[in-house]
């Protein structure tokens, strides 16, 4: 017993002395290229359950360490590092990446891997390599970063529509954009009315990463929904630890960069007095108090002053953008990690008026249960977005045509306008500031996208989990158009006296509810084995989908009767309401199977059911299969100095495409029937019905791919890394909108199977690393792409004309065609001819057929979209200071400058022999070729206006400066920063911009050079 008590005595005295052994280790954790900090990354003592995670600014704090421990610094991506503790007060540790382990999480289709395991084309822009400087929204991120990816915004309006094509696109006529999944909840292909960017709810400062499927065995798990590709969006989550808030700021300014080069005053009368002598008295005669009698370049015309106003400025301003954005995460409570964000963009576009305002916020909860048996993860993000949806064609239209001589405004405070004839119309030209002033349409939306996920992992199987995802897509729009009563564009005819009156007021809404639904369960099964199959993972589940577009529409008429504006009664559809309704059933499944922890298969099956097809053709089945080889575990490479990762890739698989509602509406196999014309019935008050066109034959189309992959990186901190991607992608049975013999169908047009359409093409994607030091760092990344499409079917017929794309003109002129042999949508003209000097002979053509008459057998085909594209960005950082610059482009595609066709020749100024003079194109600057008086015939269809579309655009430059430690203990960062988006354009293209889808530059609204300052404070 003494002795017990002998050795109680000692341990109590030895305690004090262990105590004071242990310290409390502070430090910061960083990334080694960028000097960015790490926020979540793990520090604990190797061998023990003590640890923490770093905070938003990179820090930790680390209790009870003694001298001797080895301190592990990991994080995902990562390669970790093991610092022993001697006694330091801090330790700063720059974590490198890790492309040998590549541990990275990658989020694919109902799951996860790593970029190790990963079998498919697979691509990850997280949110250390997204585009910086004035972001307003989600796509913009994304611009130039992937190779493949061509992400074409329809010009510079706030809140432009982007065009999203992966890998060309597969389809004709059917949808071609790629399908969004935002945590889970796939969107809907349709957007609500004032809205075409289905990416615009999103805060960008929510955005952790996008994941991008592209070949078949990579996006066959999401079947009829995949053949166009698909991107998988991942937004922040909390973290445990201390609570985390960051707040960022900036304003930007744009101006106009280039601008349609049209005479101004002094011109046009010189222009007028050279060409159409004989309307010289037709030009205007101002008030001297608005003349501009001060200006030495104003005309004067046997006395008389004119204005010189140049419309493009007057419809132009400076715009400002400010951005404002508050989040907070952390670990409620110690077991609820929470992320919490709002955020506040108004943007002003270059047009006046056209303005942008959004609200977003989003709450993220990812709490665990029973012993981390049970995750949930709750999404929910909402929007509220409200813009003044200009008519921009019109007003930027009206600013080209519009007579220079003329004012803004007269004497007396009125709008200047031409009209002609006694009932004062509009005639040929119109005031484009009058339209912008007097002209509002609020186009206001609300939208929620929110999901419940529950993953509950087995207690009796540990390895068998069951999800659940509950998810839905809702939205509401509200638009409403009025005009002052002083616009113009409200002129409507008074029957009682056949003149043209201003009839303010209402003159257009609409009120409009999508609601898109998604519910999936699956279980997905995850074992480590030992021997030669050293891994099983696999999915089977059932997913379900469907989609509600419920609304309606007032259309407002001139009572000439009451004098008042009234709701247009359609008695056919009272209500004027519209309602469609579709859904899509699935059952899929999918195994990874590793065999010798370097040989990796895939296998994915998925059976889709539309609603958009008669049951015969409802289901459709889309399998999948890839290879993936580790080479570097091979044991020839295993302890390789150079090669750190070499991995070879096999991809096989068929998806499928259903969605045609664009070209057929809904419902497009079933026998319906509409109310007729009231004019047209036989019996008074008594409705008849008539058949509404339909196809009960139509089946899926179907896209077959095929893809080679190699993943690599070389030498030490993997210098050179990156991937090539071989690939063809063979799409038949497409859905096509082509012509029918008559009476057959009940119309002359009818959706139908016809044809096949193949894509091929190569994919380089390369990050460089050439210099990384604790203090300076310096890396490159870079992308090219080729892909070309080829038409090789179209059933009975050559060719045919897509509809979507048309020429300016009143005769409605398609220059596009859609042939066999031929690129898609690649342009059929006649080939102009030049003389000695190289100026257009006009009317003259080749006559490439030899039959000495020119005809449509001379016309020839030229791809118009571009093959090659390709993106870079170059990142330094010394210290605290970061400097990045960001590029995109393509190297060939060809625009057709309609701005030239519209404004291009001498009879312009005298539309339909009336009194009013619209401006034309500086020809004597070079702008156009006088020697074209009209564009009737074949002019408008001669390559005389395609030009070379070729061009490199400086995205972003961005500079930037951190200062650490800015609140007591070392605690709080702010990083302050300058940039410009926009920055230049290098191009042969004569007009404004050739960056066009649609490959057609006609009134386009001009992207803005922006400046911007802003700051990131986080604490």
């Amino acid at each position: 017993m003494k002795t017990i008590y002998t050795k109680l005595l000692l341990l109590l005295l030895l305690l004090p002395f262990t105590a004071l052994a242990q310290s409390t280790l502070k430090g910061n954790i960083s990334d080694a290229t960028s000097g960015q900090p790490i926020p979540g990354a793990n520090v604990i003592v190797e061998g023990t359950s003590n640890g923490t995670s770093t905070d938003m600014d990179g820090n930790f704090t680390l209790a009870n360490v003694k001298k001797g421990d080895r301190i592990v610094v990991s994080f995902i991506g990562y390669s970790n590092q093991v610092v022993e503790y001697t006694g330091q007060a801090t330790l700063n540790v720059a974590l490198q990446e890790d492309a040998t382990q590549l541990q990275e999480v990658v989020v694919i289709g109902y799951g996860t891997t790593t970029k190790k395991d990963a079998t498919g084309a697979v691509d990850v822009v997280s949110s250390k390599d997204f585009n910086k400087g004035a972001i307003a929204n989600a796509d913009q991120l994304l611009v130039g970063r992937s190779p493949g990816v061509r992400i074409t915004n329809a010009g510079g309006q706030p809140d432009a529509a982007p065009n999203i094509r992966i890998r060309g696109g597969s389809s004709l006529s059917a949808q071609n954009n790629p399908l969004i999944v935002i945590d889970g909840v796939p969107l809907d292909y349709v957007s609500p009315a004032g809205s075409g960017n289905p990416l615009a709810m999103l805060n960008p400062n929510d955005i952790e990463s996008f994941t991008i499927l592209k070949d078949a065995s990579a996006t066959a798990i999401y079947g009829s929904r995949a053949s166009n590709g698909v991107i998988l969006v991942t937004t922040k989550k909390g973290t445990s630890g201390k609570p985390q808030f960051s707040y960022s700021a900036n304003v930007a300014f744009g101006k106009v960069g280039k601008t349609v080069d049209m005479m101004d005053s002094k011109t046009f009368t010189k222009f007028i007095q050279e060409y159409h002598p004989d309307l010289t008295n037709m030009l205007g005669v101002d008030d001297p108090s608005n003349a501009l009698s001060d200006d030495p370049t104003t005309p004067e015309i046997e006395g008389r002053i004119l204005s010189n106003t140049n419309w493009q400025d007057a419809i132009m301003r400076t715009s400002i953008m400010t951005d404002n954005n508050f989040s907070a995460s952390g670990n409620l409570f110690k077991v609820l990690p929470i992320r919490a964000s709002v955020g506040y963009l108004k943007n002003e576009g270059l047009v006046k008026t056209s303005d942008y305002e959004r609200y977003t916020g989003s709450l993220k909860l990812t709490p665990s249960f029973l012993d981390d048996h049970l995750k949930v993860e709750l999404n929910a993000k909402g929007t509220q977005s409200k813009k003044n949806a200009i008519d921009e064609a019109s007003a930027i239209a009206g600013s080209l045509n519009m007579d220079p001589t003329k004012p803004i405004y007269n004497a007396d405070g009125s709008y200047a306008q031409v009209t002609s004839g006694t009932n004062g119309k509009l005639d040929g030209q119109y005031n484009p500031v009058n339209l912008l002033n007097e002209r509002r349409r609020p186009e206001e939306i609300k939208k929620l996208l929110a999901n419940l996920q529950l993953d509950y992992k087995m207690h009796f199987l540990p390895e068998l989990r069951a999800i659940v995802n509950m998810g839905v897509e809702a939205s509401r729009s509200n638009i409403t158009e009025t005009f002052s009563d002083k616009a113009f564009s409200a002129y409507q005819l008074d029957n009682t006296d056949n003149t043209y009156k201003y009839h303010p007021g209402k003159n257009y809404g609409e009120t409009q509810t999508i609601t898109n639904r998604t519910f999936d369960t699956y279980l997905a099964y995850t074992k480590n084995l030992t021997g030669f199959v050293t891994r099983v993972d696999a999915q089977a589940g059932h997913t379900y989908q469907d989609f509600k577009n419920d609304g309606y529409k007032d259309i407002y008429r001139y009572n000439s009767v009451t004098g008042e504006r009234e709701v247009a009664v359609n008695e056919q559809n009272p209500n004027n309401r519209y309602y469609t309704k579709a859904a899509i059933e699935s059952y899929f499944g999918r195994a990874n199977v590793d065999l010798a922890d370097k040989y990796l298969f895939t296998f994915t099956l998925r059976a889709d059911g539309s609603s958009l097809f008669r049951k015969d053709n409802r289901w459709g089945y889309f399998p999948g299969a890839a290879f993936a080889w580790r080479i570097n575990d091979e044991n020839f490479l295993k302890n390789s100095q150079v090669v750190n990762n070499l991995k070879l890739r096999l991809g096989y698989g068929q998806t499928g495409q259903q969605d045609i509602t664009s070209i057929a509406g809904y419902y497009p196999t079933s026998a319906l029937y509409e109310p007729g014309d009231p004019n047209g019935q036989y019996l008074p008050g008594y409705n008849t019905y008539s058949p509404k066109a339909f196809n009960d034959q139509l089946e899926w189309e179907v896209t077959t791919t095929y893809n080679v992959g190699l993943d690599f990186a070389f030498f030490k901190n993997d210098i050179l890394s990156g991937s090539v991607d071989v690939y063809k992608r063979d799409t038949d049975n497409l859905l096509v909108k082509a012509s029918v013999p008559s009476g057959q169908y009940l119309t002359n047009e009818i959706t139908q199977n016809i044809g096949s359409l193949t894509n091929k093409g190569v994919e380089i994607d390369l990050r460089l690393k050439p210099i990384t030091t604790d203090n300076f760092s310096w890396e490159v990344l870079g992308n090219l792409a080729y892909n070309i499409g080829e038409i090789t079917d179209l059933g009975n017929r050559s060719s045919f004309d897509p509809a979507e794309i048309k020429l300016p003109t009143s005769t409605g002129i398609t220059f596009i065609r859609q042939a066999v042999g031929q690129q898609p949508y690649a342009a059929y003209v006649f080939e102009q001819l030049y003389d000695s000097s190289g100026r257009p002979i006009v009317g003259a053509y080749k006559d490439r057929n030899g039959d000495g008459v020119i005809t449509n057998d001379d016309k020839y085909y030229t791809a118009m979209r571009p093959n090659w594209t390709f993106g870079f960005s170059t990142n330094f950082t010394y210290k605290n200071i970061d400097l990045s610059a960001s590029f995109h482009g393509q190297l060939d595609g060809q625009v057709y400058n309609a701005a030239k066709l519209q404004g291009g020749w001498t009879d312009r100024p005298v539309p339909n022999n009336s009194n009013s003079l619209n401006n034309v194109l500086d020809f004597y600057n070079g702008a156009a070729d006088p020697r074209f008086t009209n564009i009737q015939g074949n002019i408008p269809l001669s390559d005389y206006y395609i030009e070379n579309g070729a061009f490199l655009r400086c995205d972003n430059i961005t500079l930037g400066y951190r200062f650490n430690d800015v609140i007591k203990n070392g605690y709080g960062s702010i990083r302050l920063y300058a940039a410009v988006n926009n920055a230049f354009l290098v191009t042969n293209y004569s007009g404004q911009d050739p960056e066009n889808f649609n490959t057609l530059d006609s009134n386009f609204y001009p992207r803005p050079r922006q400046w911007s300052f802003g700051l990131n404070f986080d604490f």
